[in-house]
């Protein structure tokens, strides 16, 4: 299958700042999540578009080539993931420069400024990689060995990581 030539920016609902989930077109040509279409709906009286105010029909259509798009894009990113080609954000194709501490993954300067990182720390990428690359190498083969080794390295992990957070 052909690559998606599409940035994730394209695929976000204006009202969740994430990647549509079942999206639905109103008449003036804005799609929404239905989730946060009806959502901003209870907070009104009529039923307007949250963008530009237009008044719309109360169950919309499903914007199946909007649907399809964002499950395509999710496939292709989920691919990516499972390749560990991991160098670039999934979601908006940025470089990853910073490591979320609450989280525990590398994220880009746009996934920090998210609501999904809203009031979170972060460190530069440098200061955590090499921990992070031993978490993520060594995971895959931490897999066939014991449990008690499992223990240990993961206990040794975790010091390494704490000591990194810290300075």
């Amino acid at each position: 299958m052909a690559s998606l030539n599409v940035s994730a920016e394209e695929l976000y609902c204006p009202e969740c700042h994430e990647i549509f989930k079942a999206p639905v077109l109103l008449s003036c040509s804005h799609s929404f999540c239905k989730e946060c279409l009806q959502q901003f709906w209870r907070t009104k009286e009529t039923q307007e578009c949250p963008v530009c105010r237009r008044l719309s029909s109360h169950d919309p259509p499903v914007n199946l080539v909007l649907k399809n798009l964002c499950e395509s894009f999710l496939k292709e990113r989920n691919e990516r993931r499972s390749s560990g080609s991991e160098e670039i954000c999934s979601l908006h194709s940025e470089k990853l420069k910073l490591f979320c501490l609450e989280d525990k993954q590398p994220v880009c300067l746009v996934c920090r400024d998210s609501q999904q990182h809203d009031n979170h720390k972060f460190r530069p990428i440098g200061d955590v990689a090499h921990p992070y690359k031993l978490l993520q190498k060594d995971w895959k083969f931490s897999k066939s060995t014991n449990l008690v080794s499992k223990c240990i390295y993961w206990f040794n992990m975790c010091s390494i990581m704490y000591v990194v957070c810290e300075e």
